[in-house]
C-alpha cells in the first residue's frame, strides 16, 4: 500500500510503498477513500524535517539539553549515533482519516465490515486505528464532509473549555481551517462571533458563513474594535487557532477580553505573557489539548477502556461524533473549506510547496483497489542453502539504534523484518539492506530460510513469540525479558525441550569487553565474591508502557534482569534466594527503586541497587568486585580499574557487548555447538527476578525455585 511519509533527515517528504498493517486487539482496519490535509500541523512538520541541524536543534532547547547530558555519560559518538538514529525514522502524515472497515480485531464489538468510518488515522491506503479513535459516519454524509471530523474536534474540543453560553460575544484569533470551523460550531452554540485574520479568502468565507470577520491589514485595530463593538465592556471569551510566534497575539486576547474573560488555545503561539494584562481583569487562560479527554492516555486509546459517561461526559470519540451529527444536520458546512481535491499519487502537488499554499482544505482521494498485501520485498537477494538466516520481529528503536547497525557490521544474513504497521519495518530494511518487510511475523516462521529469529517486540509479546518459533523448530534470541510470569516461563521450558531451536536472551552485558576482561582476571575458581552492582536507570514517566505490569512488566523484571544475569556470570554459580527492598513506605510491585539482594549456591553474595531517582550527569552503570584482597571496578563499561592485580585496567569507548553476543550467537548457529549463554542460566534470572518482586510483596527473602 502506498502511505505519506517526513523524513526528518533530508526533509524530503515521500509516498512510500508499505505492507498493509496487521490487525491489532482492540483495533479496526480502514481501507482509505479519503484523507484531509491539515495545512497549518503538517507544514510545521515538514518544516522542521527540511530545517538543517542547528536549527532543528534550536527548535528543541529541552531535547538539546537531553543530549548534552547524554554526552557527558556515554560519550560523543554513542550520543550522536542515537541522535541521527532519531533522525532516520520517518514520520506517517495525517490524522484526518475517512474509510471503509474490512477488518475488526479481537475485542471490538461496535464495528463490523463494511461500515464507514472517520478516525485519525494517516495518509494511507489502509489503516489500523484503536476503536475510541474511530466513529460511525452517518448516511447522509459523504466521505468528503467527514474528512473534516478529527479538525472539527480540535474546535470543538476548544469551544467545551471555553463554555459559552448563549449570547456571549467570543473572538476567535486566526480563521485557518480550524478556526473557520471552530467559528461556525460557536455560531451554531447561539454565540455572538467575531473573527480576526490576514487572508482575504477567508475573510470572506468567513463573512459569508455569518461571522463578523476582520482584516487587520486592511487597518483595523483588533483591541479598539472589540472595544467599540463592545460598548467598551470587553468580549466573554477567546479562543486562539493561529499559529504565529509572537507574543502579541496573547497580550491582545487579554486587552479585549471583559473582566474574568477566558482564553483558551488551540493553537501554537509565543507565550510570554504580561502578568498585569491577566491580573487586572482576573482573566483565565487554558491550553486545550486536541480532541478531548483520552488524548495520549494509553488506557484510553491503545486498551479501549472508555471513560464512563456520567464522570466524563465529552471524550475524543465523542466530540467525533458530535461533529459528524453537525455535519449531518447542517449546522456545520465544511463543503466551502474545500479548496482542491488531489489523488494521492499526486500528493507533492500539496507538499512540494507548502509555505506557497493558499489552501484552505486539500482532500486526497484514494484507489479504492488497493491490495492487501502485508510482505513487500525490498531487495532481491537469494538465502537458499544459507544457515543463520536472520528474521526480525519487531522494529522499534532498539532494533534500528542498537541490533541493525550491529549485525551490518557481522555481516549478518537477514531476510525478514517486521512491524505491526509496515512503516518502521520498511524503512529499516531499506537502510539497512534487508530483503523483506513485513507486517505479518508469522510469514517469517513459516519461511524454510530462516533460522534464527529475534524477537524486539514490547514484552508482553516475548514468550508467545518464542514460543512459536520453537514451535517452528526454529532458534530464538529474544531481548530480555524471557517472560513476565512463572506460567509463561514453564510453557517456554516445555517447548524448548521439544524443539530442535536454541534459546537466547539479550543479557548482552556478559559479553562486554570490561567484563570479559574483569571474567579473566577473576579465574574460574568457583570462590565466592562480593559483587556491588549500580544502574542508575534514570527516570521514566508512570504513565510509559515499561511501568504496565501486563505489557512492560515494570522495570526489575524488564530491565534489571540485566544485571542479575551479569551476577550470574562473575559468580559461575546460580542464584538460590532473593531479597528485595523499594524506596518508600509502601513501595509497589512496579518499583524502579530497588535493592536486590543475591545469594548464590556457591556462597557469592551480589547487591543490585536499581536507581531511577539520580542524576543524569552520573554513570548510568557501575560494578564494583571484592575477591581474595582484591578489587575491580567498572564505570560505564568505558572504564575498568583493578586493584591488587598486576594490570589489567581498560578504556575502551562504550561497548555494552552487543557486537560480540550477535557475533557468537551467528557463529554459533551456522557451526552448531554449545549455547552462547546456557539455558539454565536464562532460566534461573528469569526465576530470579520474579523472586525479586515476591520478595517485595512478602517482606522477606524468597527461595529461587
Amino acid at each position: 500500500m502506498k502511505q505519506i511519509i517526513q523524513d526528518l533527515k533530508n526533509g524530503d517528504t515521500i509516498l512510500e510503498e508499505v505492507p498493509v498493517p496487521q490487525i491489532k486487539s482492540g483495533h479496526v482496519l480502514i481501507k482509505t477513500t479519503r484523507s484531509l490535509v491539515s495545512l497549518g500541523t503538517e507544514r510545521m512538520l515538514v518544516e522542521f524535517g527540511k530545517a538543517n541541524f542547528i536549527q532543528k536543534a534550536k527548535q528543541q532547547p529541552d531535547k538539546v539539553k537531553m543530549v548534552l547530558d547524554k554526552v557527558k555519560t556515554d560519550g560523543l559518538k554513542p550520543t550522536m549515533n542515537s541522535v541521527f538514529n532519531k533522525l532516520n525514522q520517518p514520520l506517517p502524515l495525517g490524522y484526518c482519516n475517512v474509510g471503509e472497515v474490512v477488518g475488526v480485531g479481537k475485542g471490538v464489538s461496535e464495528f463490523q465490515i463494511g461500515d464507514r468510518v472517520a478516525s485519525n488515522g494517516h495518509h494511507a491506503e489502509y489503516v489500523n486505528v484503536p476503536k475510541n479513535l474511530v466513529a460511525k459516519i452517518p448516511d447522509n454524509v459523504s466521505d468528503e464532509e467527514a474528512a473534516f471530523t478529527v479538525i472539527g474536534s480540535i474546535g470543538l474540543q476548544g469551544i467545551r473549555l471555553l463554555d459559552p453560553t448563549f449570547g456571549e460575544t467570543i473572538v476567535v484569533v486566526g480563521l485557518g481551517l480550524i478556526g473557520l470551523v471552530t467559528a461556525e460550531l460557536l455560531l451554531a452554540n447561539g454565540c455572538n462571533v467575531i473573527g480576526f485574520d490576514f487572508d482575504p479568502e477567508k475573510i470572506r468565507i468567513a463573512k459569508e458563513k455569518g461571522i463578523i470577520a476582520i482584516n487587520p491589514a486592511e487597518g483595523v485595530d483588533q483591541v479598539k474594535f472589540i472595544e467599540s463593538y463592545t460598548n467598551g465592556i470587553g468580549v466573554d471569551g477567546v479562543i486562539i487557532t493561529a499559529s504565529n510566534k509572537s507574543n502579541e497575539i496573547i497580550s491582545q486576547s487579554a486587552k479585549m477580553c471583559r473582566k474574568r474573560g477566558r482564553i483558551i488555545l488551540v493553537g501554537v503561539i509565543g507565550l510570554d505573557i504580561s502578568r498585569a494584562d491577566f491580573f487586572e481583569k482576573e482573566l483565565t487562560f487554558q491550553v486545550s489539548c486536541s480532541y478531548g479527554p483520552g488524548r495520549y492516555d494509553e488506557s484510553y486509546e491503545q486498551k479501549g477502556n472508555d471513560y464512563p459517561i456520567g464522570y466524563v461526559r465529552w471524550t475524543e470519540k465523542r466530540n467525533f461524533e458530535t461533529v459528524l451529527k453537525a455535519i449531518s444536520r447542517n449546522a456545520l458546512d465544511v463543503k466551502p473549506l474545500i479548496t482542491e481535491r488531489i489523488d494521492i499519487n499526486d500528493y507533492l502537488q500539496i507538499y512540494g510547496n507548502m509555505n506557497n499554499s493558499r489552501s484552505i482544505a486539500s482532500i486526497l482521494q484514494y484507489n479504492n483497489n488497493a491490495e492487501t498485501v502485508r510482505t513487500v520485498e525490498v531487495y532481491n537477494k537469494s538465502f537458499e542453502g544459507k544457515k543463520g538466516v536472520i528474521g526480525i520481529i519487531g522494529a522499534g528503536n532498539f532494533t534500528s539504534s542498537t541490533i541493525l547497525p550491529n549485525l551490518k557490521k557481522i555481516g549478518a544474513d537477514i531476510k525478514y523484518i517486521a512491524s505491526s504497521g509496515g512503516l518502521s519495518s520498511t524503512t529499516m530494511a531499506k537502510k539497512h539492506g534487508i530483503a523483506n518487510s513485513t507486517s505479518d511475523y508469522t510469514e517469517i516462521l513459516k519461511d524454510t530460510d530462516t533460522d534464527l529469529i529475534f524477537v524486539t517486540t514490547k514484552h508482553n509479546l516475548h514468550a508467545k513469540m518464542v514460543l512459536e518459533t520453537l514451535d517452528a523448530n526454529k532458534s530464538v534470541f529474544v531481548e530480555k525479558p524471557l517472560a513476565l510470569n512463572a506460567q509463561e516461563l514453564i510453557k517456554i521450558e516445555e517447548a524448548y525441550r521439544n524443539s530442535k531451536g536454541n534459546v537466547s536472551v539479550g543479557f548482552n552485558r556478559r559479553f562486554a569487553p570490561l567484563a570479559l576482561q574483569m571474567k579473566k582476571l577473576l579465574g574460574n575458581t568457583n570462590e565466592p565474591i562480593n559483587i556491588i552492582a549500580t544502574m542508575n536507570a534514570g527516570f521514566i514517566p508512570a504513565e510509559v508502557w515499561v511501568h504496565d505490569m501486563e505489557v512492560g512488566g515494570g522495570r526489575i523484571i524488564g530491565e534489571a534482569c540485566h544485571f542479575i544475569d551479569l551476577c550470574t556470570y562473575f559468580s559461575g554459580s546460580e542464584v538460590v534466594e532473593v531479597c528485595m527492598n523499594a524506596l518508600g513506605t509502601n513501595p509497589q510491585e512496579n518499583t524502579d527503586n530497588a535493592t536486590i539482594i543475591l545469594k548464590y549456591k556457591n556462597g557469592t553474595n551480589a547487591v543490585i541497587n536499581y536507581f531511577a531517582n539520580g542524576s543524569k550527569a552520573y554513570s548510568k552503570e557501575r560494578v564494583e568486585i571484592y575477591s581474595q584482597e582484591r578489587t575491580l571496578v567498572m564505570d560505564n563499561w568505558r572504564k575498568l580499574k583493578t586493584y591488587g592485580f598486576k594490570g589489567g585496567n581498560m578504556s575502551s569507548g562504550q561497548d555494552k557487548g552487543h557486537y560480540n553476543q550477535f557475533k557468537a550467537l551467528i557463529e554459533q548457529q551456522k557451526s552448531g555447538g554449545d549455547a552462547i549463554i546456557p539455558f539454565e542460566e536464562i532460566v534461573n534470572t528469569t526465576k530470579a527476578s520474579f523472586t525479586a518482586i515476591e520478595s517485595l510483596k512478602q517482606g522477606k527473602w524468597i527461595s529461587v525455585k
